[in-house]
Order: C-alpha cells, then sequence, then structure tokens
C-alpha cells in the first residue's frame, strides 16, 4: 500500500538587510533547498537603515512569527533587531557571521563595517537601487498609480506572488510595479491606458491559493471564515482575472507550480522579446 503524499510545511521567513538582500535571498534559499516538503514564505526587508524602517520590519516579524536571517551591521539596529525578536521568542541568525570570523581570524584582519560594502558602486548597482525604490514604492497599487516608468506592471489575484516577483526583478536592474486584483474594487484607470508598458497576469490553481491564503491567515491568528479561502469565491476570482487578461490582452503567467525565479526569467523573456504577445505559460 502506498502511503499518502506528504503535505508541504509553509514556513515565514524573514530576510533583514542594510543592503539589497540579494547575499540573503541566495543563502536562504540554497538553505531550504536542503529540507524535503518545507516552503519558506519570503519577506525581505532591503535597505533597512533606520530605527523607523527597522520597527516596521519587527511589526511584521511578529505578526507572522518564524526565522530571522539578517545582515546588519550597525550595532545599535543589530541590538533593537535581536533584542526585539528575543522578545517575540523568534530566531535571529546573523548570517555571515560565522564566515566573517573565520576568515577574520584567518587573514588577521577587521571585517568592513560599511553596509552594503559587497556591492561595487558601479552603474549597475545603482539601476538595481532604483528599481528596487521603484517597486517598494510600487507595491500593491501604491505610488500614485504612476506607471509610465515601470519595465513591467504585474497583475494578479491576492497570494500569487506578485511583490516577491518584483523584488527579485528588481534585484535584476527591472523596474516593476504590481496591482492586485481585489473583487469589487475597479482597476487604476492609469493601468487600463497603459500602452508602451508591460502588463502581465500572474494567475493560480484555486486549490493552491486556498492552501497559501489559508496558512497566512492562519499566521495572523485569524479563524473566522471568510470568501477569502472560499473554494468558489476563489474560483470565481480566477475566472474573473483571466476574462480580464484575455479581454486586455495581457500575457499570462501561471505560477501555480513555478518559483519566484522561473516567474521572474519568464516575464524578463517577454521585456527581451515578447513585448505585447499574448503568451500563456504554465496554465
Amino acid at each position: 500500500m502506498t502511503s499518502a503524499p506528504r503535505v508541504a510545511t509553509y514556513f515565514h521567513i524573514h530576510l533583514v538587510s542594510d543592503s539589497t538582500g540579494e547575499t540573503l535571498n541566495a543563502m536562504a534559499r540554497a538553505v531550504c533547498a536542503r529540507f524535503t516538503d518545507v516552503l519558506p514564505i519570503e519577506h525581505i526587508y532591503a535597505l533597512v537603515r533606520s530605527q523607523r524602517q527597522l520597527e516596521r520590519a519587527l511589526e511584521e516579524i511578529a505578526g507572522a512569527p518564524g526565522v530571522v536571517l539578517h545582515t546588519i551591521i550597525d550595532p545599535t539596529l543589530r541590538t533593537a533587531l535581536e533584542e526585539g525578536c528575543r522578545q517575540h521568542d523568534i530566531p535571529c541568525i546573523a548570517a555571515l557571521d560565522p564566515v566573517v570570523a573565520a576568515m577574520s581570524r584567518y587573514l588577521g584582519a577587521p571585517m568592513q563595517s560599511r553596509p552594503g560594502a559587497q556591492h561595487a558602486l558601479d552603474t549597475d548597482y545603482f539601476n538595481r537601487m532604483e528599481a528596487l525604490n521603484y517597486a517598494i514604492g510600487h507595491d500593491d497599487g501604491q505610488g500614485g498609480q504612476d506607471f509610465s516608468q515601470a519595465d513591467v506592471v504585474l497583475v494578479g489575484v491576492s497570494r500569487t506572488s506578485k511583490t516577491p516577483t518584483c523584488i527579485y526583478l528588481a534585484h535584476r536592474g527591472v523596474r516593476a510595479a504590481n496591482v492586485p486584483l481585489v473583487p469589487g474594487v475597479p482597476l487604476p484607470k492609469e493601468l487600463l491606458e497603459l500602452k508602451n508598458t508591460l502588463v502581465v497576469g500572474l494567475i493560480a490553481s484555486p486549490d493552491r491559493l486556498i492552501q497559501i491564503r489559508r496558512n497566512r491567515l492562519l499566521s495572523l491568528n485569524e479563524q473566522r471564515a471568510s470568501s477569502y479561502i472560499d473554494q468558489e469565491a476563489v474560483r470565481q476570482e480566477i475566472i474573473a482575472a483571466r476574462r480580464l487578461y484575455e479581454r486586455m490582452g495581457w500575457p499570462v503567467i501561471d505560477v501555480t507550480r513555478r518559483s519566484v525565479e522561473e516567474t521572474a526569467a519568464s516575464i524578463i523573456n517577454l521585456l527581451s522579446g515578447g513585448r505585447g504577445q499574448v503568451e500563456v505559460l504554465g496554465a
């Protein structure tokens, strides 16, 4: 008799960086890949260099407890982060400390204390910084609906990985905004009138969305019944999204079985050669 397939375990992993977060993101993915049937829900806090930014990150961390990885160098911010995590009994790991300490002992040299020192201040670096600032400022429909400066705008229902995909694209120098599809809420007029900006619709299977959304509600200690995870309501959301994408002629990417990296790679391919063409990927 064959045993039932094991249900994947989701957990929150918070990546707090005083730079772009690229180093932490790569480390977290490499570590998580060592575990079977474990799927991280990534929360990225990049360019955390002030007490106010850190306090915002700690609020989100407290709301979705998990594991915290950081590369904060500033002693004051580092102490505040570690103390905040300690108060909520959340593991807080300084990701680079063991490697830096070993290298320092071997080389007999002190570590560099400047945040983001691993990045050369070249044109590509500044382009990534501008793209990252744009993604953060235009997350979840923010930014005054100024989409004209975007390379791509991602549209999708809740929990289709819009934000992490935009952040990943920013690390590749792509300016990406995202707009949520919320039942009963009209899309910004500016989005519907875009002519020279690539707009991509993200889609996922209802079962996958419900699973992710249910985990999200559990992390927030939300127990009430909601159309957010109702099978028929979610199915109608997906149907409405597909009809919108078809009506607007937007390319569609099915993220049900795709990692953020794979989704981003498909978007980059569309930017380089498929702008304006309808292409359903993985549907």
